[in-house]
Order: C-alpha cells, then sequence, then structure tokens
C-alpha cells in the first residue's frame, strides 16, 4: 500500500506534524500551497472581514492551489494534515479534496488545533469526494508527538 501524507499548513505547525508522520510511517509528503499566500490579517480570527473568516462563513469557496500533484492515481492511503478553523477542516481541504480522484483510497485526517477537536469534519469532507472514499477522523496531533507516538497510532489503524 502506497502512502501519502498531504497537508496544508498556515502557520508551520501542522507541517512539522506532517513531516515527521510522513517520516514515522514512510510516506511521501505533499504540501498544499494557496495560490494566494495567507497573510497574518488573512488569519485574524477576531475579524469578521478576514479573508479565513469570510472563507469559512462560505461554504462554497475554494481557495486556489498553487502546486499540482501529479502521481495521485498511484497512493491507496492518503493522511490529510491541516488547521482546525472554526470547528472543521479549512476550505482549501475542499478544494484539494475535489481536485484529485480519490475512488476507492482510504483518507486518514489528522489536524493541531488551538483549542477545538475535529468534530464533524469526517463529514463535512464527505461532499467533496467520490462515494467509494473512506474517511477515517483519525486525530488531533498537538503537542509535538514523537515519531513513534506518529507510528504507533498510524499502525493502531489497521489500514
Amino acid at each position: 500500500m502506497k502512502k501519502l501524507v498531504a497537508f496544508f499548513s498556515a502557520s508551520g505547525t501542522t507541517k512539522q506534524v506532517a513531516k515527521e508522520l510522513a517520516t514515522s510511517i514512510n510516506a511521501d509528503i505533499f504540501e498544499i500551497v494557496p495560490k494566494q499566500t495567507y497573510t497574518s490579517a488573512d488569519l485574524n480570527w477576531m475579524d469578521k472581514k478576514s479573508r479565513s473568516t469570510l472563507e469559512m462563513n462560505d461554504k462554497s469557496a475554494r481557495p486556489q492551489i498553487k502546486n499540482e500533484l501529479k502521481n495521485m492515481a498511484e497512493y491507496d492511503l492518503v493522511f490529510l494534515g491541516f488547521p482546525i478553523w472554526w470547528y472543521t477542516a479549512p476550505r482549501i481541504i475542499n478544494t484539494f479534496l475535489e481536485s484529485y480522484d480519490f475512488s476507492n483510497k482510504t483518507v486518514v485526517l489528522f489536524a493541531t488545533s488551538g483549542g477545538s477537536g475535529l468534530g464533524n469534519t469526517a463529514k463535512d469532507l464527505k461532499s467533496s469526494c467520490d462515494k467509494t472514499t473512506k474517511i477515517i477522523s483519525g486525530k488531533l496531533l498537538n503537542g509535538r508527538p514523537s515519531k513513534a507516538e506518529l507510528k504507533s497510532w498510524a499502525e493502531s489503524l489497521k489500514l
């Protein structure tokens, strides 16, 4: 089973975890890079007019992705990481899922968060995938888990 760790990271926190996870489970890695970089003002969740707030309030928002993964068809198992925004995945994760064929693939979600859990994220993302895509809610990976902890978690999924 060929594995990929794909991730979006606005501040670098999720990127660190994704790199450790990819190394610990011997997976390829792909960073989802927004076409328009998020500034600190864009990420100010206290500002009702900030870019991230406007995107999260619009369920149809699909921020563009700058880079492309050319070999998605090779992967059976995709660990998909992101920060939690407004109790779910950022809209760019929907863009990513809608940009590739995830038919008959397993997608395991992982996230970083300053305070909220994964909640209904798996359910929220299901509509962006084929009905044959298996989405596993996964886990919050806060606090810089070790490679051993990440490997143990991935193995515990029995995929």
